[in-house]
């Protein structure tokens, strides 16, 4: 759910966009003051976000360069938590997903952006409240600003559901149904419901999280897995694999694309932005046969998200600036509305809601105007809270549930192996 994949032609469109904006920016040259370069630390394509921004920075800091560093979305990750453990080679500004928030948060090497001279409580209102709260840390440190979320979806071919037989409001109304609606529409078209049973998983234990917990640990580090939620994610998904509903691909690979493109999978739940990825390179072909929906069960999830941050170890003298970038990329209005009109990041900042782009229809979803959808699902998102070892307790429940899929083992077993590993690793 982490994994995006963007072309850099597309910064030339969003330059475009930005630039209407510059006519209304003003800005004092210091000529005195020596050539500064602030370093910002991106993966793809929030560097293209990042590049396509800098004639509107410039505009504003003249004298100030933005170098942008890439890297593959593993690569950049890993370089950042080196850097943060040796305090060599940090940029000024490091772009991060969602799922490492916590890590990074908890290892203290994060500038807390609630204090001065950020005090970035100012403009809280202003973020969609889930996705602030995801940055805030047990003790209250804000250690990252929200740029872009991943509202959660359903899209799904229309053409396949016509021809089973099967109604959205069918697929929406229970997982149950969600599934019994698989068994028709695999005994009709022959198409999978879903790409892979995990996918079940990944979604349902997002579901009916309460206030104070996270996915896998709470706020006090105690493991959540041996519990109801994670149960009925593990059986489901078992059903799922059972009755033979999923196409056994995983995300992103070859196959998973070409089940796509060929009408082998009828469902894919992910973030409103998978859907512009169909359209430009996973299956541009399918125009006009996808639709997106709300969960089922009246479920709201969020699929990734990215947040900007600033190394304690970064140079003090850029610190203020490396601010001031911070809030060009998350409280700008019209920078976050062009990464969401070329790169599909839906932003971070909920006062950009009231633009007529949310209205417009979608050529790849047949006219649907399911930016709507998607709004409406951001509103009802909750907070979920972040731990350190969200990443670890990840591998350990998809081992788990591969031991459950593959060689049958026992649900209560693999949810009570799984406890046991991570309530040993919770508190490191």
């Amino acid at each position: 759910m982490n994994s995006r994949r963007f072309f850099p032609w597309k910064v030339l469109a969003v330059l475009g966009l930005i630039s209407l904006t510059l006519c209304d920016v003003s800005a004092s040259q210091t000529d005195s003051q020596p050539p500064l370069t602030l370093t910002v630390a991106a993966y793809p394509a929030v560097d293209e976000i990042v590049k396509a921004a800098i004639p509107l920075w410039k505009r504003l800091h003249p004298e100030v360069e933005i170098k942008v560093v890439s890297r593959q979305f593993n690569d950049h990750h890993t370089a950042m938590i080196t850097a943060l453990s040796t305090s060599f080679y940090l940029p000024d500004v490091m772009a991060l997903e969602v799922g490492f928030v916590g890590r990074f948060a908890q290892g203290g090497g994060l500038e807390d952006l609630a204090l001065a001279p950020y005090t970035i409580g100012q403009f809280q209102a202003g973020y969609v409240p889930y996705a602030y709260a995801q940055a805030t840390s047990r003790n209250g440190a804000v250690v990252a600003a929200p740029a872009d979320i991943g509202p959660g979806t359903m899209l799904y071919r229309i053409d396949l559901l016509d021809k089973a037989g099967v109604t959205e409001a069918q697929m929406r109304q229970s997982w149950d149904s969600y599934v019994e609606s698989g068994v028709q529409i695999k005994a009709v078209t022959g198409a999978y419901l879903i790409a892979h049973a995990r996918d079940m998983k990944d979604i349902m234990i997002r579901t009916g999280i309460k206030p104070g917990e996270g996915l896998y640990f709470d706020k006090q580090s105690r493991v959540l897995v041996n519990t109801p939620r994670f149960v009925r994610a593990f059986e489901l998904a078992r059903k799922v694999r059972t009755l033979k509903l999923d196409a056994k691909v995983i995300a992103w690979s070859n196959e998973w694309s070409e089940g796509f493109k060929r009408g082998g999978i009828a469902t894919q739940m992910s973030g409103a932005w998978l859907s512009g990825h169909m359209n430009t390179w996973l299956a541009p072909g399918t125009r006009g046969l996808w639709r997106a929906a709300q969960l089922p069960e009246q479920a709201y999830a969020a699929y990734g998200g990215t947040f900007y941050a600033i190394p304690k170890g970064a140079p003090a003298a850029h610190k203020r600036l490396a601010w001031e970038f911070i809030k060009l990329m998350t409280q700008n209005r019209e920078v976050q509305l062009a990464a969401f009109k070329v790169q599909d990041a839906f932003p971070a900042l909920s006062s950009s809601y009231d633009d007529p782009f949310f209205e417009l229809p979608i050529a790849f979803l047949g006219g649907q105007k399911a930016r709507v959808i998607w709004r409406e699902a951001a509103s009802h998102i909750t907070a979920i809270d972040v731990h350190k070892q969200d990443a670890f307790a990840d591998e350990v429940i998809n081992t788990e549930l591969d031991k459950v899929l593959d060689r049958g083992k026992d649900i209560t077993t693999a949810l009570a192996d799984a406890q046991r590993l991570l309530q040993h690793r919770a508190n490191r």
